[in-house]
């Protein structure tokens, strides 16, 4: 018994489904409403939106065929279905003790961490100027604007933190914090924070073979107005920067990501995320919604060696041939395999939650480059948050720009 219906079967047996005309009335499992149910011995219809959008039996379909099953005959006599196991909903169990190791030292492993990967950047030639204050590092300057939005404090709350940073040696001077603000307007940061990102990713490639992309936005400052002709009113909303990330499905870890414009379209984005990744990882599963769906994202999928589970519109029918028809086929005749794959999707939207969570859902920044810059640092927060979990509950120990000194040797 799958999962709709072992829930059709708890509907029918404590809800109360009305029988009027040729429809049954069968009530909301959360309390909104009800749905009419069709019990069609050969094409049973659901108003439900599960039902409309897969056209397969859903929970109030079985709770109908189950109230059927036991009604009453002419005849007096009376069938009554037999009681059915309902298998628990598997859940994965918390490691409290690696868990409570990572929070009670996440502060003091992530400056560590954050040094380690702000050592690795090659610092950019130093213009020739002619007296005044010498520049901070590069490296001090990542290290700052990163560390302070990992705190969430303000620029002039956070500098006790970083005098702290500073007498443990993870910068070399402490910067105003007018300066931090600065910093994050330098639109030459977002490659180099985009890189960090990606080195912090690369102590979890052995770990990582599934991915699942999605965008999500964080909110401005600023606000958007305009009138509405419909109602006659002035209406408004804040403006947001539109992030597309790709993650690993097992440890949240951000392997790729993309900031372009906020009205912009999913699925154009999907092969720079894909590609992005596949250039450090092994890809076996890439799992994404119904924004992402086309012939060439289904195509670049499979180029890397990877497997797409991207959901089919319900205007699309397959034509076409190749892999885009194979993948339809499998949609729409093992539904409920093809589903297993794809809900690892929802890891992609726990990575989002955990980032806005944690870090804020929105910027302080004013200007459109700092807003993008304190979004990449959030991601970078967040994955090295992510890799100081693995370190107490996988037993890793990352080793940032291995390559690089490798090359060095």
């Amino acid at each position: 018994m799958d999962g709709r219906e072992q829930r059709g079967l708890q509907i029918a047996a404590v809800c109360k489904l009305e029988k009027k005309g040729g429809a049954w009335l069968v009530p909301s499992q959360t309390g909104k409403g009800r749905y009419t149910v069709f019990a069609d011995a050969t094409k049973p219809h659901c108003t439900c939106p599960d039902h409309v959008e897969w056209q397969h039996k859903c929970k109030h379909i079985f709770a109908v065929e189950f109230v059927l099953k036991r009604e009453s005959h002419p005849d007096g006599s009376e069938t009554v279905t037999d009681s059915v196991k309902i298998t628990e909903r598997k859940t994965y169990p918390q490691k409290w003790t690696a868990y409570n190791a990572a929070q009670t030292n996440e502060k003091a492993k992530f400056q560590q961490l954050l040094h380690d990967l702000c050592k690795g950047i090659v610092e950019p030639p130093i213009e020739n100027t002619k007296g005044g204050r010498p520049r901070l590092s590069l490296a001090d300057a990542l290290f700052a604007v990163t560390y302070k939005v990992y705190s969430t404090f303000s620029g002039r709350r956070f500098m006790t933190d970083l005098k702290e940073a500073n007498a443990k040696g993870y910068i070399s001077k402490v910067p105003h914090f007018n300066s931090i603000f600065n910093y994050l307007e330098n639109p030459n940061l977002t490659a180099v924070l985009k890189s960090l990102i990606t080195e912090a990713s690369l102590p979890l490639k052995s770990v990582e073979v599934d991915f699942a992309a999605d965008s999500s936005g964080f909110a401005t400052s600023r606000f958007i107005r305009w009138f509405d002709h419909k109602y006659g009113v002035v209406r408004q909303q804040h403006s947001w920067v539109k992030v597309h990330l790709m993650c690993g499905v097992k440890t949240n870890i951000v392997t790729a990501v993309e900031i372009r414009d906020k009205l912009a379209q999913d699925a154009p984005l999907l092969p720079d995320l894909v590609e992005a990744t596949a250039k450090n990882f092994e890809m076996q599963e890439v799992s994404a919604d119904k924004g992402y769906t086309s012939k060439n994202n289904t195509n670049v999928v499979a180029a890397v060696g990877a497997v797409p589970y991207i959901p089919f519109k319900s205007i699309q029918n397959g034509a076409g041939g190749g892999l885009w028809q194979k993948m339809f086929h499998y949609f729409k005749f093992k539904q409920e395999e093809f589903m297993k794959h794809y809900h690892k999707r929802s890891n992609v939207e726990s990575t989002f939650s955990m980032i806005k969570a944690k870090f804020r859902d929105h910027v302080r920044s004013k200007t459109d480059t700092a807003m993008i810059n304190e979004v990449l640092c959030k991601l970078l927060c967040h994955n090295i948050c992510c890799l100081i979990q693995e370190m107490y509950e996988l037993g890793i120990e990352p080793e940032f720009w291995s390559e690089k000194k490798e090359e060095v040797a």
